[in-house]
């Protein structure tokens, strides 16, 4: 039998390792908690211009609707898995100026005051992959920071342009060079080609030389920015692992059906944008912009959700079947909503499919946070 002596002697040996505060899950969970009352805001303007019976009914809702979904919802989650990756307490100031800006925007505030911390927190983001450049020198962090730049171009931008279809490009750039940054950096052990990589890059430039002419150029510029975001859609869709992974079962299957569709609506979104001479409006606003920030912005987030969530909050988010049933309401709500409304003149489709689709999103919030509560402790 040991002695008391050497059982104390072996635990000052071995002291219990101490988690970082960088790492505990509620400090994680606060820093994503105002990008998740944008969320919910941002469903609530969806309803508002519905024309529907909305929860709030407030004038600024609407205004800044685009911007806060996109800069603040989903630039928080993106800022926040970086920060995550750099492991360092200043790469988290990148994702509290995001959401704080999203608070500011839908606060009573002076509008210009949340534009300003907004453009300060994308600013912040693109700083956080200096030193992951700087870590791998690799064209994956490379395409994302290019997605970066592009973030803080449409929240300077919007400073002095108050038009958001104007901006569009700029903000989808954003999303589409980040999402294909991080599918390359997960394909890229199946790709054998030695031109893939180079071909994505030079696609990812050609994008956001693009966007800058839809500002400049519009009538050359639009027609270009489409057909390049065509050309990236072919890239994912033709190297992506999700051509393999559908034919798989289970979660592997649910992340391919999510991508693929998302690709679908992608290239709708390139169809649209490259038959333009100018900023869009009407229809045509409504089919890009709910293409690209629902059908695969919404759809990626859908797909990742099981993977990257558990990794970045230290929470698990076990796959479920029943995933498939926000993830096949998403698409078939855009189906009512961009074909039957948008496409076919329809009011009453148009305003059904966007009612669907705000459900649909809660509908996967509420199976998330289920899952998320009733599972094991993630340990790693």
């Amino acid at each position: 039998m040991k002695s008391t002596s050497a059982v104390g002697t072996s635990a000052k040996a071995a002291p219990k390792r101490k988690i970082s505060v960088l790492r505990r899950p509620v400090f994680r969970m606060l820093v994503l908690l105002p990008a998740g009352v944008v969320l919910m805001i941002g469903l609530n303007a969806g309803l508002q211009l519905l024309g529907t019976d909305a929860p709030l009914k407030v004038d600024r809702f609407p205004q800044v609707h685009g911007m806060a979904l996109v800069l603040s919802f989903v630039g928080t989650v993106i800022a926040l898995e970086r920060s995550v990756a750099l492991n360092k307490a200043l790469g988290y100031v990148s994702p509290a100026l995001l959401g704080i800006a999203g608070l500011l925007l839908i606060s009573p505030l002076e509008l210009w005051i949340g534009k300003t911390v907004l453009l300060a927190g994308t600013i912040a983001m693109t700083l956080v992959y200096l030193p992951l450049w700087r870590r791998q020198y690799e064209n994956v962090v490379l395409i994302q920071i290019l997605g970066a730049i592009s973030a803080i171009a449409a929240a300077a931008l919007w400073l002095r342009i108050p038009s958001i279809p104007a901006l569009l490009p700029f903000l989808i750039t954003f999303v589409v060079l980040t999402i294909a940054g991080e599918r390359l950096e997960l394909a890229r052990i199946g790709i054998r080609s030695p031109h893939a990589e180079p071909l994505l890059l030079a696609n990812s430039l050609a994008l956001l030389g693009a966007t800058c002419a839809t500002l400049l150029w519009p009538a050359v510029g639009y027609a270009l920015y489409g057909v390049l975001l065509l050309s990236l859609v072919a890239w994912l869709t033709g190297y992506d692992a999700a051509r393999k992974t559908i034919r798989g079962v289970g979660l592997p299957r649910y992340i391919g059906a999510c991508l693929l569709a998302g690709y679908g609506w992608l290239a709708v979104a390139g169809v649209v944008l490259a038959l333009q001479e100018g900023p869009l409006t009407g229809a045509s606003y409504d089919v890009a912009i709910h293409a690209v920030f629902l059908g695969f912005t919404i759809s990626m987030i859908m797909a990742h959700a099981p993977v990257i969530l558990p990794a970045v909050l230290r929470k698990p988010l076990p796959y479920t079947p029943g995933f498939w049933l926000p993830a096949a309401l998403l698409h078939l709500s855009l189906i009512i909503r961009l074909g039957m409304g948008d496409g076919a003149g329809n009011h009453g489709a148009w305003v059904t499919g966007g009612v669907l689709n705000v459900i649909c999103i809660l509908l996967f919030a509420v199976m998330a946070i289920w899952q998320s509560t009733h599972a094991k402790k993630v340990t790693a």
